[in-house]
């Protein structure tokens, strides 16, 4: 279920997106409210799970993972929730996406080089029982998203 949220809320969301690191002092200076307000909307806003946590926002390519890229999973169904915990364990997988439409899943990965990539694609994920097919595409270049809720 959704909690409503209000300006002050989205405020705080988007300060706390922009720097995870800012005090509950800095937040409610930037947003004009009391230390209190800032503190307790942040509680609640944890509370409820819209703020799933706090987190760094590691440059891929400068931590060594120079290569990303999306590959497409065709699985047999009945399969899906055996495969899932397969798929979160793999080294290099940072977003599994259960999708509809012409494949399954969808799954974002970061490798060192293109080197790692094949050996992640061939030897690890079509070798797991259940993934009947697979491709994959090479990301050339990422854009910082520039909507944000």
């Amino acid at each position: 279920m959704a909690t409503e949220l209000d300006d002050t809320d989205r405020r705080i969301l988007a300060a706390l997106r922009d720097d995870g690191r800012l005090s509950i002092r800095t937040l409610a200076e930037q947003i004009h409210v009391s230390r209190a307000n800032a503190y307790a909307r942040v509680e609640r806003l944890r509370d409820t799970g819209v703020l799933r946590g706090f987190h760094a926002d590691v440059d891929p390519v400068a931590a060594g993972l120079g290569t990303t890229a999306y590959i497409t999973l065709n699985l047999s169904q009945h399969q899906w929730r055996p495969l899932r915990a397969r798929l979160q364990a793999l080294p290099g997988v940072v977003h599994i996406g259960l999708v509809g439409g012409e494949f399954d899943v969808i799954l974002l990965v970061r490798t060192r080089d293109n080197a790692e990539l094949r050996r992640l694609v061939l030897d690890e994920i079509q070798s797991i029982d259940g993934v009947l097919s697979t491709r994959t595409w090479l990301v050339f270049e990422e854009l910082e998203p520039t909507l944000r809720p």
